[in-house]
């Protein structure tokens, strides 16, 4: 089709990305990576200038956490997460391939599959403590990220736009 492709290091900014999401909050802050895929995404979401979003309306919801919160590990000492990510109020297991062997990432890391009973509260204040804990790599918690999201069901489609200041779009 003739389109370019670079990589990060020839074009260290992006434009535009168009990309899906597991989960989205009202704020538009996500939870991605359910795929196994949340560091690269998420270098790429932080390096865009327009972050859009297209998800069925199914995955909007009001508080993030429905589903597992994807925590990506390295593999050396990574049992020692476990006490931490429960303290956080996490019900954790380590994700599986279908044939039983641990999934590894991209990079070769470990993804710990975390559930929040109840869902996630206050995303930020989990966020931060996964960014500051030595070992866990990333987390699928993308935060202020998404400048727009589009959403279609079965009353069409909606276009939300990241709200200054932090605002509801929904």
């Amino acid at each position: 089709m003739g389109i370019p492709l670079t990589t990060l290091e020839e074009h260290p900014r992006v434009d535009l990305t168009i990309d899906g999401a597991d989960e989205v909050s009202p704020y538009l802050d996500l939870i991605k990576g359910r795929g196994g895929a949340l560091l690269r995404e998420k270098i790429v979401a932080s390096a865009s200038e327009r972050e859009v979003i297209v998800v069925d309306e199914s995955k909007l919801t009001s508080v993030l956490g429905r589903g597992a919160l994807p925590v990506e590990v390295v593999p050396f000492g990574w049992k020692s997460h476990l006490p931490f990510l429960r303290d956080l109020g996490a019900e954790v297991v380590l994700r599986l391939t279908p044939q039983g062997a641990p999934f590894l990432t991209d990079q070769g890391n470990l993804i710990l599959d975390c559930t929040f009973p109840g869902g996630i509260n206050v995303p930020q204040e989990i966020a931060a403590a996964l960014d500051a804990r030595a070992g866990i790599v990333e987390h699928g918690l993308f935060l202020g990220l998404a400048t727009d999201v589009v959403a279609a069901g079965p009353q069409g489609v909606r276009h939300y736009r990241r709200r200054p200041h932090g605002g509801r779009a929904w």
